[in-house]
């Protein structure tokens, strides 16, 4: 090569500094970039000064001569090399890609779990079923109504996946697309990002406090229902008026009406396990004298865990006065199992497991713990008592175990009974006591015929019958278009392993740890039969519904998949 011919000044040898890479070589002009929040530009366009070559089959490599370098082009040109006769298959088949119909017969809940389980790639736009203002959806209090109905549905005991259809259903009902709700035990957000270049909308809200009641929870669950109806127009205005009544409207019943309901809900539990009108009236009255104790500790600011400690130990103390008084018409096993009945927290057990068998395991693992602590609240508050009375001298008998054959009539009335007391605990709406009640003597049905006639394992008996449980349980809230929690908690109140539970903490009162322990798994087992069941159940009423997917007949996605199937 032949150097152009320079002045004196540019034959002078250069120093190290001039010949950094960083300097720009002599005789090349020097241009200021303007500020770049003057200019703002896409990450996807192509820088200034770069040319945009078109390329084609006959373009040669050597095209830029001259310049010695190859020439840079954008990222979604095709390269060089490529050829139209021999491109890779495309991503979209011929045909065109399928397209989502969800159809509008299905429940809400079906239609957004539908979604919720598809790629967000393959997710149809939104149909707003509300018509937006003329300026379009406000963004931020969309995202906050859906926060608000998705804590009052989260704290109402809802599993998570069922809280995350909700609150997809808002959104989408508003015209907000590419929204993304998570939901873990005690804090829910969501996501919103209009498209992929512009900056997403985060808004989250924490839950503080839990509360039974399932009449608010059905208030809920109406909302959403016309949220997402085309028929009924809810602007958001009144979507939060409604949302604030129902804040806002008293328990259906009153304190005192929840201790006789639990008072009756202990004495049909004594009696299902064998005891007569005598252990009825003294379970009764031991399970009301802990809900009293309960709630007085409640008002003190006591945590729950003492809470179920005092609650557990009056029926208890009940038992052993009878053992200690040394009547022998009355069985004290009953009155104490009977108390534990009331105790058992047999919501949090169900939505715990299904969490976990949908793929939600934070939530899962969380709600989970909080039934363990419960429990062991009340396993002290029993022992507590119980070792009390074998110090004073309580003759109580282990191997009292309860079999009662010749009572079918009265113990699925007691069972029924059961059901009652319980769906009033739950704060459930009038209208859905009876339906319930009749779900859990068909419960206790099954589950005697199968264990008690038919001398099949009691864990597989109680996992059939709880299934039963939530398969009418679903039917019932498709029908109507309500949750389901309703229908299926009160009626696994029979099924809860309260004998169990309580010959174990007698063995292990009496030193004998390792019978107490095998009791205590018994106990386990049969609450996870129950929650299995449940779950179980709840997805085989689903396989005889409609599926809302594609045309022609599509495959019912899993949840959470985490292997590809």
């Amino acid at each position: 090569m032949v150097a152009e011919q320079g002045g004196p000044e540019d034959q002078k040898p250069q120093s190290d500094e001039a010949r950094s890479a960083f300097v720009p070589p002599a005789g090349v002009e020097r241009h200021t970039a303007p500020p770049e929040d003057d200019h703002p530009t896409s990450e996807f366009s192509i820088p200034a000064g770069l040319v945009n070559e078109p390329q084609g089959p006959g373009a040669d490599s050597a095209s830029g001569a001259g310049t010695g370098s190859d020439t840079i082009g954008s990222a979604f040109a095709p390269p060089r090399t490529y050829s139209a006769q021999h491109s890779p298959p495309a991503f979209t088949p011929a045909h065109g890609s399928p397209m989502i119909r969800l159809t509008k017969e299905a429940p809400w809940q079906d239609r957004m779990r539908t979604m919720l389980r598809m790629p967000v790639a393959e997710r149809p736009a939104p149909e707003p079923v509300q018509k937006p203002d003329e300026t379009g959806p406000a963004v931020p209090r969309v995202l906050d109504l859906t926060l608000r109905i998705g804590e009052l549905l989260l704290a109402g005991g809802e599993g998570a996946e069922d809280v995350e259809a909700a609150m997809f259903a808002v959104t989408r009902s508003y015209g907000l697309d590419r929204c993304e709700p998570t939901v873990t035990f005690t804090l829910l957000s969501i996501s919103h990002q209009p498209s992929l270049v512009d900056d997403p909308v985060t808004a989250s809200r924490t839950v503080r406090r839990r509360a039974t009641d399932y009449t608010r929870l059905a208030a809920v669950f109406r909302l959403i229902d016309d949220i997402t109806t085309e028929d009924v127009e809810v602007s958001l205005e009144e979507a939060y008026r409604r949302l604030a009544e129902i804040r806002r409207n008293r328990h259906p019943y009153s304190g005192w009406v929840l201790t006789l309901a639990a008072g009756g809900l202990a004495g049909a539990a004594s009696v299902l396990l064998g005891g007569g009108p005598l252990v009825f009236l003294v379970a009764a009255v031991g399970a009301m004298l802990g809900d009293r104790l309960a709630w007085l500790c409640a008002g003190r600011g006591l945590p729950e865990f003492y809470q179920f400690v005092a609650a557990a130990m009056p029926p208890a103390a009940m038992g052993v006065a009878l053992t200690l008084t040394h009547w022998s018409d009355v069985r004290p096993s009953a009155v104490i199992t009977g108390g534990l009945f009331a105790l058992l927290p047999g919501r949090a057990l169900v939505a715990g497991v299904q969490d976990g068998l949908t793929g939600f395991y934070i939530t899962a693992a969380a709600r989970l713990l909080e039934v363990m602590y419960l429990f062991i609240g009340i396993v002290v508050g029993v022992l507590l008592v119980l070792y009390l009375g074998l110090q004073l001298g309580a003759q109580l008998n282990p191997e009292a175990r309860f079999v009662a054959h010749d009572r079918p009539v009265v113990q699925i009335l007691a069972s029924m009974a059961l059901c009652f007391a319980f769906a009033i605990l739950l704060q459930q709406d009038r209208s859905t006591v009876l339906a319930v009640t009749l779900n859990g003597g068909v419960a206790w049905v099954i589950y005697g015929a199968m264990a008690r006639t038919g001398h099949i394992s009691a864990v597989a008996a109680t996992a059939t019958a709880a299934g039963l449980v939530g398969l009418f349980g679903q039917l019932f809230s498709r029908y109507r278009y309500t949750s389901s929690l309703p229908f299926i908690t009160a009626a696994i109140g029979p099924l809860l392993p309260g004998s169990a539970t309580y010959f174990g903490l007698l063995a292990v009162a009496q030193g004998r740890v390792n019978a107490g322990l095998a009791s205590l798994s018994t106990a386990v087992a049969t609450a996870l039969a129950i929650a299995i069941g449940v779950n179980l159940g709840s997805e085989i009423s689903r396989l005889f519904m409609r599926v809302p997917g594609a045309v022609g007949g599509a495959n019912r996605r899993a949840a959470k998949r985490t292997r590809g199937f």
